[in-house]
């Protein structure tokens, strides 16, 4: 399965929509315009939260949260390493590594061990990214993960 997430460059805040592979809009992500650290949501098209997205501060390395109403669903923590990024997240479904290249634009996703799909950036106005998963898999959870790793990587030393 495919979606694609495409961000605007020039808003006041963060607020985009998550694309089917037919170019419908299956998810709305807001980011709330003040904040300590990013806080950003992911809604279905009927404006149902799905998932809460929040930067964890006073880090060593960037760090966030993904959240369903008040259950933590997964904590995703950039790791140290030298020219690639990686990051681990522990989920209740499962322990996730994405292994990327050393400008963050395109991951490996890895579910206790197994590829389960890639993320790679699209060159777009915009953040951009193109998401492909087993259908196996959560789509709106995998769409928080990669929002959370865009805020990791390109957006550590923003609020928003």
């Amino acid at each position: 399965m495919n979606l694609f997430i495409k961000q605007k460059i020039f808003t006041l805040r963060d607020r985009y929509n998550i694309f089917n592979e037919a170019g419908q809009p299956v998810y709305v992500v807001e980011g709330k315009l003040i904040s300590l650290g990013a806080q950003i949501t992911l809604y279905d098209t009927m404006g149902n939260a799905l998932y809460i997205i929040r930067q964890r501060l006073l880090k060593l390395l960037p760090q966030y949260s993904i959240y369903s109403g008040d259950n933590l669903c997964a904590v995703i923590k950039k790791q140290l390493t030298f020219l690639k990024h990686k990051l681990e997240i522990e989920s209740a479904v499962g322990n996730y590594t994405l292994d990327g290249d050393i400008f963050g634009w395109n991951f490996t996703i890895l579910k206790n061990g197994n590829r389960i799909g890639t993320i790679q950036k699209v060159l777009d106005f915009g953040d951009s990214y193109q998401l492909w998963f087993d259908d196996r898999e959560d789509p709106a959870f995998l769409s928080a993960m990669v929002i959370a790793i865009d805020h990791c990587i390109h957006n550590s030393n923003n609020n928003n």
